[in-house]
C-alpha cells in the first residue's frame, strides 16, 4: 500500500503534501497549528469563528469589552435586533488575527481561513462580505467557505483585485449542493480551486439529516467525482471526515482524491488552542459519549461530547457581548429558547435549556466540545502517564504519521 507522501496536491503553482488540517474555531486551529502544517509543507487552517474573542485573547485587544459597554443597556431584552456589529472593527479584527499569521508563515505550505456562512452576526451580508475581503486584504493563501451553500459570497469579492489570487475553496457534503454552488457561481467567471467533500464523520457542524449514518465519506466522494469527471471539471476533490490514520488518507489518495483534510487527531496536538484539560477530556472520551444532537442554533445537527459542560446549561444569552449568531432580524434560537424557559421559573431561579445551547458563549469558554466520530479513539495516539493523564502530541508527530505511516499503523510518542 502507498503511503500519503507518494502522493502530492497541486493547487495552481503549488505543490504540495496532501495534508489539510481544518479549521477548527473558535481558536481550537490557532495561528501556531497552522503554521507548522505549513511549514511541512501541507495546507493549514484558520478560522475567522469569534474573531472579536479571537484578537482580544491573542493580541489583547477590547473589541468584546468595548461591545458589552455600547450595548450594556440591552442585556436583559429579548429583541437583539440593536446589537449591531460595527464593520470597521470587523475588518480590523480580522486583519490583525489573519496578518500576524502570515507574517508568521514559514515553509513551503500554504495558509487558509475557514470562513462560516452560519456566523450571521445580525447583518449577514455585508459581515460576510467584510470578513472575506479584509482575508484577502491580509494576505491570507486561501479561504475555505463552510457552514452553508455559499451560494452569493463569489460575488462579494468579484470585484476585489486578488479574486483571481488567493485560492477560494467550498466544503460539501452532497452533489446537488454542488451542482447547486457552481450554478449560482457561474457568472462570476470563477471556479472554486478545490472542494472540500465533508462525509458525515466529521466534526462540529454536519451537513446531513437525522439520517447521517445512512451516508458515507467514500460514495458521496465517488459520486462527486464521476460527475465531475463527465462535465470535465479539473477541480480537486479532498475528501474529510472520519479520516484516522495515514492508511485511511492513502486510500482515499489512491482512488483519486488530491488530498485529505483531518482535523481530530490535532484537537490533542500542543499547539492547538483547547486548554490541556479538554485535550484530556477528548483522551478520555468513551464511544457512548460521542453524539450527534440538535442542540445548535445555526439549525445544523453537530457532533459533540455529550458530557460536556454546554449541553443543558442555561447560560444567559450575551448578545450583546458576542451576537455572532443573530440572523438579520436579530433573532437566534438559543436566544428563543432561553427566555422560553425562563417565563416558567420563579425569580432568581436558573433556566435549564436542553434543546439548544449558546453556541457564542460557550465556544468562547472552550464548553462546548464538538469533536469528530473517531475522538474516542485518540487514546489510541498516545501514551497515558502514571497519573492517568495522556501525553500531548506535536503538530509535526501528527503531520508526520499522517505522511509517512502505512498498515494502519499509529506512531506513538517518544517513550521520554
Amino acid at each position: 500500500m502507498k503511503r500519503v507522501d507518494d502522493f502530492r496536491l497541486r493547487l495552481g503553482s503549488h505543490e504540495l503534501v496532501p495534508i489539510m488540517v481544518g479549521g477548527m474555531g473558535v481558536d481550537i486551529s490557532t495561528s501556531s497549528l497552522a503554521i507548522e502544517a505549513a511549514r511541512l509543507g501541507g495546507i493549514g487552517h484558520i478560522s475567522d469563528a469569534m474573531i472579536h474573542t479571537v484578537t482580544d485573547r491573542r493580541f489583547h485587544t477590547h473589541y468584546i469589552k468595548d461591545r458589552l459597554k455600547q450595548y450594556k443597556g440591552n442585556v436583559g431584552n429579548p429583541d437583539k435586533s440593536a446589537a449591531q456589529f460595527d464593520l470597521g472593527l470587523l475588518a480590523e479584527a480580522t486583519r490583525l488575527h489573519i496578518g500576524q499569521t502570515m507574517e508568521a508563515k514559514r515553509g513551503p505550505g500554504l495558509i487558509f481561513v475557514n470562513c462560516m456562512e452560519k456566523l450571521t452576526m445580525n447583518n449577514p451580508r455585508e459581515t460576510l462580505r467584510v470578513r472575506l475581503r479584509a482575508a484577502m486584504d491580509a494576505g491570507i493563501d486561501g479561504i475555505t467557505l463552510a457552514a452553508g451553500l455559499h451560494l452569493g459570497s463569489f460575488a462579494l469579492i468579484q470585484d476585489h483585485p486578488r479574486f483571481h489570487d488567493v485560492k477560494l475553496g467550498i466544503i460539501v457534503s452532497s452533489l446537488r449542493a454542488l451542482q447547486l454552488f457552481l450554478k449560482k457561481n457561474a457568472r462570476s467567471g470563477r471556479m472554486p480551486d478545490y472542494i472540500v467533500v465533508e462525509g458525515p464523520l466529521a466534526g462540529g457542524h454536519l451537513g446531513f439529516g437525522a439520517d447521517w449514518a445512512k451516508y458515507d465519506l467514500a460514495t458521496i466522494l465517488a459520486e462527486i467525482r464521476h460527475w465531475r469527471d463527465i462535465e470535465k471539471l479539473d477541480i480537486p476533490l479532498i475528501p474529510a471526515g472520519g479520516i484516522f490514520t495515514g492508511s485511511d488518507a492513502a486510500a482515499f489518495l489512491e482512488q483519486g482524491a488530491a488530498a485529505v483534510q483531518v482535523a481530530t487527531r490535532f484537537t490533542v496536538t500542543r499547539e492547538c488552542g483547547l486548554p490541556d484539560e479538554v485535550k484530556q477530556a477528548y483522551f478520555q472520551a468513551t464511544p457512548e459519549q460521542i453524539e450527534v444532537n440538535n442542540v445548535s442554533p445555526t439549525g445544523y445537527p453537530m457532533r459533540m461530547i455529550r458530557n460536556c459542560p454546554a449541553v443543558g446549561n442555561g447560560v444567559r444569552p450575551n448578545c450583546e457581548a458576542f451576537g455572532y449568531l443573530l440572523d438579520a432580524s436579530g433573532h437566534c434560537q438559543y436566544v428563543e429558547a432561553y427566555y422560553r424557559e425562563l417565563a416558567g421559573l420563579a425569580e432568581g431561579q436558573k433556566p435549564k435549556v436542553r434543546d439548544k445551547t449558546c453556541l457564542c458563549t460557550h465556544m468562547r469558554n472552550f464548553d462546548c466540545w464538538t469533536c469528530g466520530h473517531y475522538t474516542f479513539r485518540l487514546k489510541e495516539t498516545s501514551r497515558q502517564d502514571a497519573d492517568g493523564n495522556y501525553r500531548l502530541l506535536s503538530v509535526e508527530h501528527v503531520f508526520r504519521d499522517y505522511q509517512y505511516s502505512t498498515d494502519g499503523r499509529i506512531e506513538l510518542p517518544d517513550l521520554e
